[in-house]
């Protein structure tokens, strides 16, 4: 038996994830407990898609484990040993906002979660391939540093600037910074990931995600831009866009190409791996040019107001350099692009909110 375990597997890229190793014949373990809905209300709750999951894959073992009970991971991990092909790491406290409300929840979430699990796969299957989702807000604000322009629907790098045509690589500085206590959590989460690998000599992968995206995101205000955004241009809900004169890039990539990524990495894994990953220069938009996609897919302006306060440690300009990972994995590249993404969540959005009777 082979088996992979996801954490976090109702979310966007653990489900993502769990569907493609459970495609190709993989027993994928998920461990979640819908922490999502306690972080951010019923609304953002994650139990339709594990529920899917169960319906849909006769492979999949869906068990409720917190990662900071150690106890419990342990005896997941017991019981399927050496089988253990894989870890997908994917569960987290995701949020900027809400991390500043509870900061130990955010960080034994964030890191004490992610320590309980790579020492389980030290004791239990060590030649396994741990697969970490981290964050771009490792880097925390020294991105708003960059000489950026503005432009009339968004800022941009100076050209220049070595960074301007593929993005930013992963020599950034991740010290002498505001992270938000969520970054600092993720960080040290990060550093542990790449120690074990270094330390120990374990398989791991840091990936630090730009904006994640795709149909499957439960998206609510505090996290999940594209499909929070989507949502309440489906619904006619407000929205509210947070600073920087609503110019603000984000790099945005599907939750697919992120899962086939990892796929390339647990193929021919390396040891304290880290990669920035997001759409680069391929998928990208900023809040403005985001509104006005959305309002071409509704066919109707969306209910948007602006407020000149931004969230603490957020970026002004983010877009991932994906050059490092495309040098290591170069059978690897981008399959959606921005339009394909808004139009994907847009059809799935508006039949999920149908069905529940909330629109349509």
């Amino acid at each position: 038996m082979s088996v992979v375990i996801i954490t976090g597997s109702g979310g966007l890229i653990g489900a993502e994830a769990t569907r493609f190793f459970g495609a190709r014949g993989f027993t994928v373990v998920g461990i979640d407990n819908d922490m999502r809905r306690y972080f951010f209300g019923e609304t953002a709750s994650t139990a339709w898609a594990r529920g899917e999951l169960r319906r849909d894959l006769k492979g999949y073992v869906d068990c409720e484990a917190d990662i900071r009970d150690a106890a419990a991971i342990d005896a997941i991990f017991v019981r399927y040993g050496k089988d253990i092909q894989a870890v997908v790491h994917t569960a987290a406290q995701p949020s900027h906002d809400w991390a500043a409300k509870e900061p130990l929840v955010d960080f034994t979430v964030n890191a004490n979660g992610t320590l309980v699990l790579l020492e389980a796969v030290r004791k239990h299957c060590p030649d396994a391939c741990f697969i970490h989702c981290s964050t771009n807000k490792v880097y925390g604000d020294t991105p708003n540093a960059l000489p950026l322009v503005e432009m009339d629907t968004r800022w941009e790098l100076e050209p220049s600037h070595p960074w301007a045509k593929h993005g930013i690589d992963e020599s950034m500085s991740i010290d002498a910074c505001t992270h938000s206590l969520f970054g600092v959590s993720k960080v040290a989460g990060d550093l542990l990931v790449q120690e074990y690998g270094r330390y120990f000599g374990m398989k791991t992968a840091c990936f630090r995600g730009g904006c994640l995206t795709g149909p499957g995101h439960s998206g609510a205000q505090l996290h999940g831009f594209l499909s929070y955004l989507v949502k309440c241009a489906v619904t006619g809900d407000p929205y509210t866009v947070l600073g920087y004169k609503g110019k603000q890039v984000r790099d945005n990539i599907h939750s697919a190409d992120l899962v086939n990524a990892f796929w390339h990495v647990f193929q021919a894994p390396k040891s304290g791996a880290v990669y920035n990953m997001g759409g680069a220069r391929h998928s990208n938009c900023s809040m403005l040019e985001a509104i006005a996609m959305c309002e071409e897919l509704t066919g109707r302006p969306m209910n948007w107001t602006y407020s000149d306060t931004n969230r603490v440690g957020d970026h002004i300009w983010w877009i991932s350099s994906v050059e490092r990972f495309k040098a290591d994995y170069p059978g690897w590249n981008f399959t959606y692009d921005i339009r394909r993404i808004l139009a994907e969540i847009h059809d799935a959005m508006a039949e999920r909110l149908a069905r529940s009777g909330k629109v349509g």
